[in-house]
């Protein structure tokens, strides 16, 4: 044990309960708790590409047990002196025992998420020991007391962080910092930075903070939105000890395949005879949406100026009413907007509202490119096919399945070694890579887009392939310079004198 202190171990311990998983903090704080027993894993936050499951991590283990054996400590020294706890040690007792019930009861039952009929069962057994060893636990020289509805609650918040932990796990992959600081904030999109306080209040507030995620096309908004959405408080139901199912806990809304007179419909619903066609009532998406869903609405830098004062209501007082009806409706959910505009240019030049933006972006997400990501880490490549190609090939149990799948994966990847260049733009992220993998399962090549007969929406022109393949002389080089250059500004005397060359040998390239 690292520290003799008991108190001093628990409080390190606290810390590292309240810590955001997928902070590289995490891991700071766990070398300090373990010292030499640390055993460093070369990972920037916890992903898809370690070989083993979280709640297997050697770290995660010891400390575990650490864990374990500092709460024994500190409730037997508790009923030899029977002195209260301080406030501060109290929280932090508090907190770890949390973290053990958690490891001990929730961790190992993998990615389930107890909301299927199916899991009740394994839900009763879990809530059982749960309630039983939580009490026992809690039970130090009558420091507090837990209630059992308070005990439900708890429950209630440690699924809701095993829920979380697999959706961010299993849908954002990558290691480089920049898919590592992606985790971190949609952790914190969901809990907040402050686990205590989220778990003391904050988790009936957070959904009517909305959330903006920006980024370029094809960079995987839409699986973050997933997973916020699905990672909301769902509360324990103590009568049927069960997590109430719930269908319509995230609805995808893409407002830029919707006229403005269909969205208001499909948001707000509509009453009988609102307009033409509306022949009977309909309920909308607002009204569908659970308190523990989200509505994602894709593409709101689509959004027409007017329906951009109608869901500002919605967003100021959680309130709409139907087309049609002046009755107001509450709505109970989250919002989750995504774009890939720049909405400080759409509200410069008039076509988006300043104050509907900072009520779709209390909180806000950017994710980030796929080239950004390869060139801070070119290995994420490979995990990232492998991924794509067991989705698109299917998943089928058996070894023989899985090694085709990976030697499918490894074809992909070199294919695209040898045939793109090193800083190709992938200029539609992730989609693109889907793309290219698809075309490679069916024909074994892939042609992108700027060879395809399209209009290519990368910024590098094409004659710089060759030239970073060292293929193109000197001469060769200067020509396609100069044409490049000259195309910009339609002048041999403005060509000559940004390369600073005679104009007579500017016009000598271009005509040769």
């Amino acid at each position: 044990m690292p520290s003799q202190n008991p108190v001093k171990l628990l409080l390190e311990l606290a810390d590292l309960a309240n810590c955001n998983p997928f902070s590289p903090r995490r891991f700071e704080v766990e070398k300090a708790i373990l010292g030499r027993q640390f055993v460093a894993e070369g990972m920037v936050s916890w992903n898809r590409r370690q070989s083993y499951q979280p709640g297997d991590r050697p770290n995660v283990i010891t400390i575990s047990k650490l864990a374990v054996e500092t709460v024994s400590e500190i409730q037997k020294n508790q009923k030899i002196t029977g002195e209260k706890l301080e406030p501060e040690i109290r929280q932090a007792y508090w907190d770890v025992v949390a973290y053990v019930l958690l490891y001990r009861y929730i961790t190992p039952t993998s990615g389930q998420t107890f909301e299927d009929p199916k899991s009740q069962p394994t839900v009763d057994k879990i809530w059982r020991e749960f309630h039983s060893d939580f009490q026992k636990m809690l039970d130090v020289g009558g420091a507090f007391s837990l209630s059992k509805n308070a005990a439900a609650h708890l429950f209630a918040c440690l699924v809701q962080v095993h829920r979380a932990f697999w959706l961010i796990f299993d849908n954002i992959l990558g290691d480089s910092r920049h898919i590592a600081l992606l985790r971190e904030k949609v952790w914190e999109s969901v809990f907040s930075c402050d686990l205590t306080r989220y778990h003391d209040g904050l988790y009936t507030q957070l959904r009517e903070l909305a959330t903006l995620i920006t980024g370029p096309s094809g960079t995987g908004k839409e699986l973050v939105a997933r997973a916020i959405g699905l990672s909301q408080y769902i509360p324990f139901n103590l009568e049927s000890a069960s997590f109430k199912p719930d269908e319509n806990r995230f609805i995808p809304l893409n407002l830029s395949a919707l006229s403005p007179t269909l969205i208001e419909s499909e948001l707000f619903g509509h009453h009988r005879g609102a307009f033409t066609g509306a022949v009977e009532d309909r309920v909308g998406w607002l009204e569908t949406c659970s308190a523990q869903g989200a509505v994602f609405l894709d593409e709101i830098g689509e959004l027409d100026p007017g329906m951009q004062v109608k869901l500002l209501r919605v967003l100021q007082e959680r309130v709409y009413c139907r087309l049609g009806e002046s009755k107001p409706r509450k709505f109970r959910g989250k919002i989750i907007s995504a774009t890939n505009r720049n909405l400080g240019k759409e509200i410069h030049e008039g076509r988006f509202r300043e104050d509907f933006y900072f009520r779709i972006c209390s909180d806000r997400i950017e994710t980030p490119s796929l080239r950004s990501q390869l060139d801070d880490r070119p290995e994420d490549l490979s995990t990232m096919v492998l991924w794509i190609t067991k989705r698109l090939a299917g998943e089928s149990e058996g070894s023989k399945h899985q090694k085709r799948t990976e030697d499918l994966a490894d074809e992909t990847v070199t294919w695209i070694n040898k045939n793109l260049r090193p800083d190709y733009p992938w200029s539609g992220n992730i989609r693109e890579l889907e793309q290219c993998v698809s075309s490679f399962i069916v024909r074994r090549t892939y042609t992108p887009l700027s060879t395809a007969g399209g209009k290519s929406n990368s910024t590098t022109p094409e004659w710089v392939g060759p030239i970073i393949e060292g293929s193109v002389t000197a001469d060769e080089l200067l020509r396609r310079y100069c044409a490049s250059v000259y195309a910009r500004n339609g002048s041999y005397e403005e060509t000559a004198r940004i390369l600073q060359i005679d104009r007579r040998t500017v016009k000598a390239k271009l005509t040769d």
